[in-house]
């Protein structure tokens, strides 16, 4: 674990410096409805000079971030996401410029398919790195933000993250096409253009 915040480390020097919007254009996502989004965070391992959080904390910004990205999709059919997290470490206050860590969190995310009672994805790994500012890049988060505000930046870039995976997969595999009974009526019902006979 501590060579994956290492990596990660090294990959935040790295970094564009773009802030991630609760609002930003919803993705193609076939006939996807949430159902249940479950969020497990009891058992997060805090990374090294991280700043202290309670699963509590952490539950409470996953769970309304993710829901507040893919609640908003209202498809025919309903698929569970779970999120569990692994490990984050939240940016202390550094020596600006000399050490500025910036925030990490790594989760897991499971999807099942309630209509066809399957698993489509188990422990799909996303590892995100919190956005930068101008002021958050020079001194770091710890100097420019609460714990508050770097779990739910944190938070959101992950559901922001779930949401672009999800997307990708529907477009390469069709995980969320519709299944002719879940078809609205008037579809389902439609004759065909040209019927056996005609």
């Amino acid at each position: 674990m501590i060579r994956t915040f290492a990596l990660a480390g090294g990959l935040a020097l790295m970094a564009a410096c773009t802030q991630t919007q609760i609002d930003e254009s919803p993705e193609d996502m076939g006939a996807f409805k949430l159902r249940i989004n479950h969020v497990v965070t009891d058992k997060a391992v805090k990374g090294p000079v991280s700043r202290d959080a309670t699963a509590e904390e952490w539950k409470a910004g996953l769970t309304n971030a993710v829901d507040a990205r893919l609640g908003r999709y209202e498809g025919t059919q309903e698929y569970d996401i779970g999120v569990y997290l692994g490990a984050y470490m939240l940016a202390p206050p550094g020596v600006p410029v000399i050490y500025n860590p910036k925030s990490i969190a790594i989760v897991d995310v499971y999807v099942y398919d309630v209509g066809q009672k399957k698993m489509l994805a188990r422990e799909h790994r996303i590892q995100v790195l919190e956005d930068t500012t101008g002021e958050s890049a020079l001194v770091g988060s710890g100097h420019s933000r609460t714990k508050e505000e770097q779990i739910a930046g944190l938070s959101l870039k992950v559901a922001d993250a779930i949401e672009e995976w999800l997307a990708e997969e529907h477009q390469k595999d069709g995980w969320f096409d519709a299944l002719p009974d879940a078809l609205p009526d008037a579809q389902a019902a439609a004759p065909a253009e040209n019927p056996p006979g005609s």
